[in-house]
């Protein structure tokens, strides 16, 4: 094996959402480092089988914040324009 061209391989700690933690070696971070998860098995739908509905960024509140459809029934997605005014006759 060539010298210094593999990364560190060392122990750190993993922190599941429960707050439960185990060792693992990793080239992650550095020796003793704690790896705190947000989804991890015991929470991810694809291994509880229950669907949460999370909005971490609030992106559905900023989206009715830029487009004013914040409880104004008529404003926004479904509104319709005010009918235009018909052009001049020319004489």
């Amino acid at each position: 094996m060539k010298e210094k061209i593999h990364p560190d391989y060392h122990t750190i700690t993993v922190v599941m959402t429960d707050g439960s933690s185990f060792e693992t070696k990793s080239t992650w971070g550095k020796e003793g480092a704690s790896l705190r998860l947000d989804i991890d098995p015991k929470t991810h739908p694809a291994w509880t089988g229950v669907r949460q509905s999370i909005d971490r960024g609030g992106r559905v509140q900023r989206f009715k914040n830029r487009f004013g459809m914040i409880g104004d029934a008529g404003v926004g997605a479904g509104a319709k324009a005010a009918p235009a005014k018909p052009a001049a006759e020319k004489k």
